[in-house]
């Protein structure tokens, strides 16, 4: 009878306590439903910023040209700063040895697609899998658990819509480079309702209409549907097809940002073939912004906005992931300028997230995370390296506001250093349990897959 009445007045705080009583309670089997019913601890949208490629490095050289001071930029005082692991199943990261030897992080790195599937899903796998765990079974993520609970999904890149990242949140198949295959699950497949990113097959990567149509992100089939308005599956279950609206130019992304009245289902692939900006022709060597912009595709923040116009219309909340997905794309070609330009375009993008939730939800409704999938490059200050007498480590050298750092590039690949990990919002702090160790020189790190089971637990899906 004692134990009756003691469960009845759990029960009773857990509906009742302004603050949740999960973390001090005794566990009867059912503290995910708890965390599930405390608003403490359940963000209505969750937004995952990713700048592929970029670690540590990457992020100073571009507060240094845009600050002329790191760290410069808002997000990197958010309340939860930590580093964050990123290695493919079956590795490891071992903090000791990362600092005993310069060549350690040039071995057992993740690529892309076992990356996003280990962030959207809890679930590390091998390289080149998307959304499937080793032995190529299916894995419950993000995108899917977000339509579970009612809510709206979106994925936006600025490389194509089909590449790895935006492919790991959304689809399910054994090889990344199945464009064809992954973009047809993306269209036809799957409940997003927001999908935006390059693989134009009719422009090239300047932006120039094409006169043989290249497919290799999309079928042509599945293009053509799109662009005649019959692509698209029932996404809410009353048996119409619920079609994408397409769109290509760069007003055509301005405009959605500023539509009271939305579509319900967007698509936007830009007028341009590999990336917004950084496969444009002329010197790629050159300082930032020294070569012009292609005028006609859209800022990665126009496209945030726009995504998010989109989805915020969605009383039950949203899921989103954005990739600066480009960063990775001229980190593995060592080009210094388009680097900062890269990763410019990805800071412009979370400003626009950051006024989004400040004018439009709140830090009490919305959950932030801004990281990487892994480091690429290798970058360090001039004059590093192994020595007879060990590692050299110098630090990024910052030459002043608007005038490019000094940096230095060892591999024209992945590494397997940590990379950084912001969040703010709604149940940012839960990150704080799942730290794995403690790293000489980054302090605190997490793992990959740490950000989808966090949020699975805030959304009290594992376990119940």
């Amino acid at each position: 009878m004692r134990l009756i009445i003691y469960r009845m007045l759990i029960v009773g705080l857990l509906f009742f306590s302004p603050a949740c009583a999960c973390e001090r309670l005794p566990d009867f089997g059912f503290r995910p439903n708890c965390l599930w019913r405390c608003s403490e601890h359940q963000p209505k949208n969750v937004i995952i910023m990713i700048a592929d490629g970029s670690g540590f490095n990457h992020y100073k050289s571009a507060d240094y040209y845009n600050c002329g001071r790191s760290p410069g930029q808002y997000y990197e005082f958010f309340s939860v700063r930590l580093a964050m692991s990123t290695y493919p199943y079956g590795g490891s990261y071992d903090p000791n040895l990362a600092w005993a030897s310069f060549d350690y992080v040039d071995d057992g790195y993740t690529d892309s697609a076992a990356a996003a599937t280990a962030m959207a899903t809890g679930v590390k796998t091998y390289n080149a899998a998307i959304g499937v765990d080793v032995n190529g079974n299916p894995v419950l993520n993000l995108v899917e658990l977000a339509e579970q609970l009612g809510k709206s999904t979106g994925v936006v890149t600025t490389v194509p819509f089909s590449h790895a990242t935006p492919a790991g949140f959304v689809a399910h198949n054994p090889e990344r480079d199945d464009y064809q295959g992954i973009a047809w699950q993306m269209i036809f497949d799957s409940n997003t309702r927001v999908i935006m990113g390059c693989g134009n097959p009719d422009y090239d990567s300047d932006g120039k209409r094409v006169s043989y149509p290249d497919y290799t992100y999309v079928g042509e089939s599945e293009w053509a549907a799109l662009k005649n308005g019959t692509a698209g599956g029932d996404v809410d279950g009353d048996g119409i097809p619920d079609h994408w609206t397409l769109i290509q130019t760069r007003a055509e992304f301005q405009m959605l940002a500023k539509k009271g009245k939305t579509p319900k289902r967007v698509f936007g692939v830009p007028q341009v073939f590999d990336t917004l900006q950084q496969k444009r022709s002329g010197d790629a060597s050159a300082d930032p912004y020294h070569v012009p912009f292609t005028q006609t595709v859209p800022t990665l923040a126009e496209m945030t906005n726009a995504a998010l116009n989109v989805l915020d219309n969605d009383p039950n909340g949203f899921f989103i992931m954005i990739e600066g997905g480009a960063v990775d794309w001229t980190a593995h070609a060592n080009e210094s300028g388009r680097l900062i330009e890269e990763m410019n375009d990805f800071n412009k993008s979370i400003e626009a997230v950051i006024w989004w939730v400040n004018t439009k939800s709140s830090w009490n409704d919305t959950l932030v995370i801004i990281t990487a999938d892994h480091e690429t490059g290798h970058i360090t200050g001039p004059g590093s390296g192994q020595t007879d007498q060990g590692p050299v480590w110098n630090t990024i050298v910052n030459n002043g506001r608007g005038k490019l750092p000094g940096i230095e590039w060892h591999s024209g690949s992945h590494t397997n250093s940590l990379v950084p990990f912001f969040a703010k919002g709604r149940g940012a702090e839960q990150f704080r349990k799942t730290i794995d160790g403690k790293d000489p020189l980054r302090g605190p790190y997490i793992d990959n897959t740490d950000i989808a089971n966090t949020i699975f637990t805030l959304w009290a899906k594992r376990g119940d």
